[in-house]
């Protein structure tokens, strides 16, 4: 098959198949959420289709590549170092414990690791939603050192998302306060809004915040507080069931934008 080769591919929860040359160009990738074959060269069809047979399940469309939409081009306009969408759960706090490990031996865990563990966990959970229109941006800095923990973009709107650890504790919240087993209330919630606010303000769009619980022993709430929606990991896939709000192309344009650093930095 004149040495083409076939290359799978996972990234932000899309797969896709790439048959490559020998020197590594691509000459066709295979979408397997759209059914589709692109082919960069239909000199060689019947090459791609015969390297691909193995990995096609069902019937599929062959052909050139799509045009891309005003959303993708732009995001293919952005230069590596501006892009977060390549960002980690937790992206800015792995980069602190890079920086500055922390004592080798300490009584308590390091309350950043409890913080990148919850994050993850969520980050993870929201990465899972890629195939139903949503997408996910972690860790997106705002000036002034604060940042958005994850930032869900789809049908049902766009959610701002602070992750709190609380692994076997009982949380109560009564706004502003979050206080976690026996501690002093903390008046986490103004935050949470106040991130939601500048990202509402950054991309001219409503984004609503939630205030995102991780393994929490049990949570009592005084009354609903005021704008932010309070979840438990547990109950994430709540979120992914909201529609009616954006647009498929709307919800890409969104994202789009709000991948873009510079977006945050004029805030």
């Amino acid at each position: 098959m004149d040495g083409l080769r076939v290359v799978p591919s996972r990234r932000h929860g899309r797969e896709r198949i790439y048959v490559c040359l020998p020197d590594g160009g691509n000459v066709a990738w295979y979408d397997r959420e759209a059914a589709r074959v692109n082919l960069l060269s239909d000199d060689r069809r019947d090459e791609v289709l015969q390297a691909l047979g193995p990995f096609v399940t069902g019937p599929v469309t062959v052909g050139p590549p799509p045009v891309p939409t005003p959303a993708e081009l732009a995001r293919l306009s952005l230069h590596p170092d501006d892009d977060l969408a390549p960002n980690r759960p937790g992206e800015a706090l792995l980069v602190a414990l890079d920086r500055e490990p922390g004592p080798a031996h300490r009584l308590r865990t390091d309350p950043r690791r409890r913080a990148l563990a919850a994050e993850q966990t969520v980050g993870d959970a929201l990465d899972r939603f890629d195939g139903a229109g949503w997408h996910t941006l972690h860790s997106v800095p705002l000036p002034g050192g604060d940042r958005v923990h994850h930032l869900l973009i789809g049908p049902g709107g766009l959610f701002a998302l602070h992750v709190l650890p609380a692994r076997g504790q009982r949380v109560r919240v009564a706004d502003p306060g979050v206080a976690l087993g026996r501690r002093t209330p903390r008046p986490l919630l103004r935050r949470v809004r106040a991130d939601a606010d500048r990202a509402s303000y950054a991309l001219t769009a409503e984004v609503r915040a939630v205030l995102v619980l991780v393994q929490p022993a049990r949570v009592s709430l005084d009354a609903p507080p005021r704008s932010v929606r309070v979840l438990t990991d547990r109950e994430l896939p709540d979120l992914a069931r909201l529609g009616g709000t954006l647009k498929p192309a709307d919800a890409e344009a969104l994202h789009a934008t709000a991948r873009d650093r510079t977006t945050w930095a004029r805030l």
